[in-house]
């Protein structure tokens, strides 16, 4: 698999990573077995760029991230994040960022995190603060690079004047097109995307099914392209790309991935699943280049993305 930099630090990953949230939440049931069979799964296959959170599991997705990449640390990028609190609020306080940073050094079993994320801005705590306090771990080589989510252009200016930040991670699909508007900035400052949730939270693998049939468990449950309102809209898109896609004799999902990465050469994806055939699916991905009829297509299709908005908030659009 090709490379991809991210940022203009040195940080260099597979142009496809993993996104390893649904090991442990927000999927209903996961198996770990299964997951760690999945996660080795994309090690095989050229992936060697790995994200996780304190929040997936609060330390337990760290953990079987730790265990499933322990045989070839060394060859692998992790990255981490810090800044929820359990009732999904903010903390971003410097002497909390010390504590879960320590913590997740613990529960991935690593010396050292690849990739620090703050992983929501903490309107309570100034960005400057919080790169400050991220940045010791750099100095203490603790953290190599750093990153933020989800963040504001405003924000990503004053961090980046703090401490170098390399990678912006959210979440970007064919679904969800929010974070565009961005991209002029990070080329601006020379800063790697990371895409979340590049699959549309599996929306975009045609295997989706209307909110009420979810687990309680489940965040598609709640979130608006599977409900009643938007469930039907949503569905007629992902028909005409799947058309597309088996007319070029791809999945619908390869479709999605290959968009993703034909967008910009400093965007990596990380799709997340348990199954390591669909691992290696979303890896093959990697290899499919759209022509621009096809994007052309795919533009027309979903020209603002999926009906009723990705659940997050874009605080940039509104700025």
């Amino acid at each position: 698999m090709h490379s991809r930099a991210l940022g203009t630090q040195g940080l260099v990953v597979s142009a496809m990573g993993y996104g390893s949230m649904g090991t442990v939440v927000g999927y209903g049931a996961s198996d770990d077995t299964e997951s760690l069979a999945a996660i080795r799964r994309a090690y095989e296959l050229g992936v060697d760029f790995f994200d996780t959170a304190e929040m997936y599991g609060w330390g337990e997705g760290e953990k079987l991230l730790g265990r499933a990449v322990a045989p070839f640390r060394d060859e692998v990028v992790i990255a981490t994040k810090f800044g929820f609190t359990r009732n999904f609020g903010t903390d971003s306080r410097p002497e909390h960022i010390r504590e879960v940073v320590e913590a997740s050094l613990r529960n991935l079993g690593v010396d050292s995190i690849d990739l620090l994320y703050q992983h929501r801005v903490d309107s309570a705590v100034p960005i400057e603060d919080v790169v400050a306090t991220m940045a010791e771990f750099v100095r203490a080589g603790k953290v190599k690079y750093l990153g933020l989510s989800e963040a504001t252009p405003d924000v990503i200016r004053k961090a980046h004047a703090v401490h170098p930040i390399s990678a912006l991670q959210t979440e970007y699909s064919i679904f969800a097109p929010d974070a565009e508007p961005l991209f002029p900035l990070l080329e601006e400052l020379g800063i790697g995307f990371v895409a979340y949730s590049p699959l549309a939270r599996g929306f975009l693998t045609g295997t989706a099914k209307p909110a009420r049939d979810y687990e309680a468990t489940d965040f598609r449950a709640f979130m608006p392209w599977w409900n009643d309102d938007n469930f039907d809209a949503n569905a007629h898109i992902v028909g005409q790309l799947t058309e597309l896609a088996t007319a070029k004799g791809i999945t619908l999902a390869q479709l999605a991935l290959a968009w993703t990465l034909a967008q910009h050469n400093y965007i990596v994806p990380i799709p997340g699943s348990r199954n390591p055939d669909r691992v290696a699916q979303n890896v093959a991905a990697s290899g499919i280049t759209l022509t621009a009829e096809d994007l052309a297509r795919i533009a027309a299709i979903a020209p603002t993305g999926g009906q009723g908005g990705r659940g997050t908030p874009s605080p940039w659009l509104s700025q």
